[in-house]
């Protein structure tokens, strides 16, 4: 069904105004805001009015921050009863009631076997400073430097997390292949294609030549969220867990962007079984305020008072946003929402492949989505998938995609290795009414970018 695009609105001169002095003030190392130029001013579950008077629905949900969308009810009661107890608001490591309650709330979701031997770290208010602990941590118990980590892989912006993301130089770092149905390194793709994968790991840790010194540490996210919504096949996960437990290498899992119901179950790593020795943990945690913790092994528990610091990381309405949240979220199953409405959306963006030859793969779990749009009139790239021949990515696509749902009132981001994935990220609250007109919106911006002339020497990589 199409979606009538709404009538223009004639832009205030607020609204003007606000982004004029943005571009004049900001850095330019701003992001969102230069394909988003919305100036938000109101919210309430998955909408947000801007100042121009326009509604949006938004899929971008901070980055899988809101679980609960926006200014959801409980998380507003949460930070009023602290506001309004008069308790401190800033109380940097030491215990108070709101630290205790949400420990307590967050151990009660994470997997029993997991929990039952655990403990927690908070760090700096942001997912980055959780993996920098989480590296320092390993690191400690091990005496050992060296990483292992995955192409395509993000972890965050400060020097360590970067080092272990996709882009980095860090000698310290190895990369590892992570496995891919649709553009498998490989040219295999599916089971196959995550079998070699595991197989060149191993070889690679048992190789006295293969001049990668015993690791500290394999981290992994259990599905790839900037590097184009990849979910890690649970058997080559639980294979991870078997290579790493052998060598003694600690497992780290970064859930900062799969926790809290995102895909379909509570913590992503319950879809394979696996027990990680570390879990990194940010985002959805604080119930849309900074909050960021590592949890590990207790046997790991080996560094010295002081070796992780930070003034936030006692941040009390946070943690109480985020015990509402985490007992939300488990109250009502919405990890089980989240894998139901997913499993249904994704069906009716694959339906949409057979009419759009440019959607090359729709792939995700529960309710983090994303959509590679390729050139189908392009030489196909050597690398291949289970099923064939893949085209080469079209950022350029993604790019009048992603404008043309702003256009219609959707909010939608991009990732992938070039920027060709349009990723759905909407909060786990969202009725089936919203979920068909997220749908409806992108299959109607499709169609729109599709009609207009764009720039295909930007197109991606060619052979």
């Amino acid at each position: 069904m199409a979606v009538t695009e709404p009538a223009p609105v004639a832009l205030p001169a607020v609204h003007e105004g606000i982004l004029r002095r943005q571009a004049q003030r900001e850095s330019s190392a701003r992001t969102y805001a230069r394909s988003l130029p919305i100036v938000p001013v109101r919210a309430r579950g998955m909408t947000i009015e801007g100042a121009d008077g326009r509604r949006y629905l938004d899929c971008l949900s901070g980055a899988g921050t809101l679980a609960l969308g926006h200014n959801h009810p409980v998380v507003l009661e949460a930070v009023r009863k602290v506001l309004d107890s008069g308790a401190p608001l800033h109380v940097l490591d030491l215990a108070t009631p709101v630290k205790d309650a949400f420990t307590t709330e967050l151990f009660a979701t994470l997997p029993r076997e997991f929990a039952d031997d655990a403990r927690i770290q908070f760090c700096g208010p942001a997912g980055t400073d959780a993996v920098e602990a989480a590296f320092k941590l390993v690191r400690a118990a091990s005496g050992r430097s060296e990483l292992l980590a995955f192409t395509g892989a993000y972890h965050g912006m400060t020097a360590g997390a970067l080092a272990a993301s996709g882009g980095a130089q860090d000698v310290r770092v190895t990369r590892l292949p992570f496995p891919q149905s649709y553009r498998c390194p490989f040219g295999a793709g599916g089971e196959r294609g995550a079998d070699i994968a595991a197989r060149w790991t191993e070889h690679l840790l048992d190789d006295p030549k293969g001049g990668v010194p015993a690791p500290a540490a394999m981290i992994v996210e259990p599905v790839q969220g900037e590097g184009g919504v990849n979910p890690a096949p649970d058997g080559w996960l639980r294979r991870m867990r078997e290579i790493t437990r052998e060598r003694s290498i600690a497992l780290i899992a970064d859930e900062v962007q799969t926790g809290v119901g995102r895909t379909g179950t509570f913590w992503a790593v319950e879809h394979s079984g696996v027990v990680p020795d570390v879990m990194v943990l940010s985002k959805a945690i604080g119930g849309s305020l900074p909050l960021a913790v590592i949890v590990y092994r207790s046997e790991l528990d080996l560094w010295q008072p002081g070796a992780h610091a930070g003034t936030f990381r006692g941040n009390q309405l946070a943690m109480a946003a985020g015990a509402a949240t985490l007992a939300y979220v488990r109250e009502n199953q919405l990890a089980e929402r989240a894998r139901t409405l997913g499993a249904r959306m994704l069906a009716r963006l694959q339906a949409l492949s057979s009419d759009h030859p440019s959607i090359g793969d729709v792939r995700g779990r529960g309710l983090m989505i994303g959509i590679e749009l390729v050139d189908p009139e392009s030489e196909p790239l050597t690398v291949t998938t289970e099923n064939g021949s893949a085209p080469p990515p079209n950022p350029a696509l993604a790019a009048a995609v992603q404008q043309e749902c702003l256009r219609r009132g959707l909010i939608v981001e991009l990732g992938g290795r070039h920027n060709a994935v349009v990723r759905l990220l909407p909060p786990l609250t969202l009725t089936d009414e919203q979920a068909t007109a997220v749908v409806d919106r992108l299959a109607d911006a499709l169609r729109a970018a599709e009609r207009t002339p764009y720039h295909r020497a930007a197109a991606g990589p060619t052979r």
